[in-house]
């Protein structure tokens, strides 16, 4: 018997929220003011396990929430502390499933959702609807001191 696809990713999306709510103490709406500021991405985790780590990026994402209300833009760090940036911004409302908090993201061309898993004041990481993780770090500026 052939499962449909869309069956898989409804099984898939309940795996994942059972994973998230076992290995983990929930995550309250208070720590949701943790998102604010700039985060890089450290490191990629594919559904079979796979992992890419980045020790280095040229961009990073500004993140800001209001309520459950936000946006996420990619910003350009320079080395004066300043960033270059566009006026593009990806929307998203959070909204509380159960014991777990959910991203969801609209534009013209798609939407998608992502499920947190974890965050302090230091990092978090989500998981897509494809099962890949992005692990974030809070972004630490660049700084470059002339010798005096």
């Amino acid at each position: 018997m052939k499962i449909p696809f869309w069956h898989m990713k409804i099984l898939f999306s309940i795996m994942v929220v059972i994973l998230v709510m076992g290995c983990s103490d929930p995550i309250s709406k208070e720590d949701l003011k943790n998102l604010n500021g700039y985060w890089e991405i450290t490191s990629v985790t594919f559904p079979n396990g796979e992992t890419k780590e980045y020790k280095v990026s040229t961009t990073v994402d500004y993140f800001r929430l209001e309520g459950l209300k936000g946006f996420r833009k990619k910003v350009q760090p320079k080395l004066d502390g300043t960033f270059n940036t566009s006026n593009d911004a990806e929307s998203f409302t959070i909204l509380k499933k159960n014991d777990y908090f959910e991203f969801f993201y609209k534009n013209e061309l798609s939407a998608w959702s992502e499920i947190l898993l974890d965050i302090s004041p230091n990092r978090f990481s989500v998981k897509n609807e494809e099962g890949i993780t992005y692990s974030y770090s809070r972004f630490e500026p660049f700084s470059v001191k002339r010798p005096q």
